[in-house]
């Protein structure tokens, strides 16, 4: 099948379409050099906001010590409370036996003298 001479493209018609193709081209081009700027733009400021890795570690050091200070401190606190409880419950032994014996030895007296009093 042979076509006919009109259907055939024109020098002119063949330019024009490859000078198209590369217009279109370029602009693709044109547009994914932008994009790409863009991208390492916002790359550029991903890495700016990036710690590296020695103060990372040194930020991980301190937090670790912060931490094991409040920790002592901490402990200090219990033993502090237990010793406060224990000098708390041994004051309390203390006022008993400062209050209620002499009463207790009272008493007894009080018993021990009815008794002789009303001996024979």
């Amino acid at each position: 099948m042979t076509q006919p001479p009109s259907a055939e493209p024109t020098l002119w018609e063949l330019h024009r379409t490859l000078q198209q193709l590369r217009e279109d081209q370029s602009d693709g081009i044109k547009q994914l050099r932008d994009d790409l700027r863009g991208d390492l733009a916002a790359q550029g400021l991903r890495f700016e906001q990036m710690v590296t890795k020695d103060v990372y570690q040194a930020d991980q050091r301190l937090v670790i010590q912060r931490i094991q200070a409040l920790e002592e401190g901490l402990a200090a606190a219990i033993r502090q409370r237990e010793a406060d409880q224990q000098q708390a419950a041994n004051t309390r032994k203390w006022l008993v036996a400062v209050f209620v014996a002499p009463f207790l030895l009272g008493l007894v007296q009080l018993w021990l003298t009815s008794r002789i009093g009303a001996g024979p």
